[in-house]
């Protein structure tokens, strides 16, 4: 069996470090700080950092096939360009309305990035779930969202997975690979009877869904009938999301948080790094790249 080992990766706090995203042609694991906001890119050991500030928070990003990166910023999809820095605004998703920002979001198997808005005073249902497609016309998918978080698909593409933090729960959708549409919404998991909330999520090789626990500090995998498979305990309460990585996909990446935790201030000296946790024995999915 794999010993686990839970190790700092980068120890420079991030106010609310989100969304960790493995490229594996760059071999270059990618992440964000929400609020800092920025976009940060460092190699396989952890070194060469390079950051790019933004002039948003920021919710998620994903890598485009053509180069440089897309992203979800307060008021909308944007484009960044990593040799010179400019952001370019895509378009606006929610315009006119104050509560609402772009979240968590990644990209389908066919180039289509998804991500969901929140209340930024996670409250009420003004996110939606929206579908950015390669030709950058906007579908909006879903709508009465409090706080969305941990968009991810199962292994043949066909189930999308998607969290409202909030509401305590992961929800379920048939999902169309060749047209990007959702049907058959259906509760996947309740975090009612757990200690944390779903936040980020991700899925591995054998079709198991990996969320983490933000305000508890744990991994849980839940196997594809939502039933909780392992639970797996990290150094601090305000860990937010993960994603598989390293050469061979079997280093889960995790951020945290250095804000506070509502009117809590973190107890442990570890909370905004990022952490790899090793020998879990299983393997994650490559992330594919926006296509537009």
């Amino acid at each position: 069996m794999p010993v686990l080992r839970i190790e700092v990766f980068c120890a420079d706090k991030d106010s609310l470090g989100e969304g960790p995203l493995w490229d594996v042609a760059e071999e270059r694991l990618y992440w964000i700080d929400s609020y800092g906001p920025a976009v940060h890119r460092c190699d396989p050991n952890g070194g060469d950092k390079r950051t790019w500030m933004l002039p948003e928070p920021v919710g998620s990003m994903a890598l485009r096939a053509g180069g440089g990166a897309v992203l979800s910023l307060r008021s909308g999809f944007h484009f960044l360009d990593f040799e010179t820095g400019a952001v370019t605004r895509i378009n606006e998703t929610q315009p006119g309305e104050l509560r609402p920002r772009l979240n968590d979001g990644k990209v389908d198997r066919q180039g289509r990035f998804v991500a969901g808005s929140m209340d930024f005073e996670e409250r009420e249902g003004v996110g939606k779930l929206f579908r950015l497609d390669p030709d950058l016309s906007l579908t909006t998918l879903d709508t009465g969202i409090i706080c969305s978080n941990g968009p991810c698909w199962s292994p043949d593409g066909r189930t999308l997975y998607f969290a409202d933090t909030t509401k305590r729960v992961i929800y379920a959708y048939d999902y169309e690979p060749e047209t990007g549409a959702v049907r058959s919404r259906r509760v996947f998991t309740s975090f009612e009877k757990l200690r944390g909330l779903p936040d980020g999520a991700t899925v591995d090789e054998e079709g198991y869904v990996w969320s983490c626990e933000v305000y508890s500090g744990r991994l849980i995998r839940f196997d594809p009938l939502g039933v909780v498979d392992r639970i797996v305990g990290l150094p601090v309460q305000s860990t937010t999301s993960l994603i598989f990585g390293g050469a061979d996909l079997d280093v889960a990446y995790v951020t945290s948080m250095a804000r506070p935790m509502g009117n809590e201030y973190h107890r442990e000296r570890e909370a905004g790094c990022l952490f790899a946790v090793h020998g879990l024995g299983v393997r994650g999915l490559p992330e594919p790249r926006f296509a537009g």
